[in-house]
């Protein structure tokens, strides 16, 4: 007979032999892939326990590893630490958070002093924009006639300065007129060297006013910081029950607030 119509002739399927109504109390009976799946894991076990015995035998008794400093054992069972998670307890991690909110606190004080400072000393080098001098008259004849040469007491080709302006009596002094003519700011002569002044003076300000800037936004950062971490210090070791609100504002912005629940206190 071909293996063709071998296959085609319908043969007896060999079930296993169930297990006899008189040993059911023993429960199903072993097949032989329930014995090859349970010989396989004692003989697993039986291995791993031959290696950790001759792992033990051949231990040198003075070996040490620093992890070895990191493990511990309780009730005879060695317990390690899988992950930094629990490295710390929950009393050690509230420590690390307040010295954590602190530290920035001082941060924010040192950036917002050195802010202060920078600001000061814009006052000596100029104002970015044009300043105004505000002179209040008593009429509205007055206003119409005001001279700002003859009020200031000065040339009218010094009137539209906002600092180093100097009075009619300091022109007629000559000292003072050469220190001016030193500098650039008065006379013909000086006319180039007054332009690089004004253009030094312009570099300066750009610079002085870029950098308290950038020291501006990082205090700013810093402040919002100190806030959000100790808001965050507070939601996580303050009891009670307590609601989450966001707010949308005008601008598109969101802000997230907590809300506590009034509660008694003894």
């Amino acid at each position: 007979m071909s293996s063709s119509l071998r296959n085609a002739v319908k043969r007896k399927t060999h079930k296993e032999r169930a297990q006899p109504s008189e040993r059911k109390r023993y429960g199903l009976l072993e097949k032989k892939k329930d014995y090859v799946l349970r010989a396989r894991d004692y003989h697993k076990k039986e291995d791993a326990i031959n290696a950790l015995k001759r792992k033990a035998a051949y231990r040198n008794p003075d070996e040490f590893y620093f992890a070895m400093q990191k493990t511990k054992t309780e009730d005879g069972v060695h317990v390690a630490r899988t992950t930094e998670q629990n490295k710390y307890t929950e009393e050690e991690l509230r420590v690390m958070k307040t010295q954590d909110v602190k530290y920035v606190q001082l941060k924010a004080g040192v950036e917002a002093k050195r802010v202060e400072k920078l600001k000061r000393n814009l006052h000596s080098i100029g104002a970015p924009a044009k300043r105004k001098h505000t002179v209040f008259v008593d009429t509205e004849e007055d206003a119409k006639n005001f001279d700002a040469a003859e009020h200031f007491d000065t040339e009218r080709e010094l009137v539209g300065r906002a600092f180093n302006r100097p009075r009619r009596s300091q022109l007629e002094d000559e000292d003072a007129v050469v220190g001016l003519r030193n500098t650039g700011d008065a006379g013909t002569s000086g006319g180039t060297t007054a332009t690089v002044s004004m253009k030094k003076l312009a570099r300066m300000q750009k610079g002085a006013y870029k950098t308290y800037t950038a020291y501006d936004e990082r205090a700013k950062k810093l402040k919002g910081m100190t806030e959000d971490m100790a808001m965050q210090k507070v939601i996580s070791y303050d009891r009670g029950h307590k609601t989450k609100i966001t707010k949308t504002n005008p601008d598109g912005t969101t802000t997230t607030y907590f809300k506590w629940k009034q509660q008694r206190k003894k």
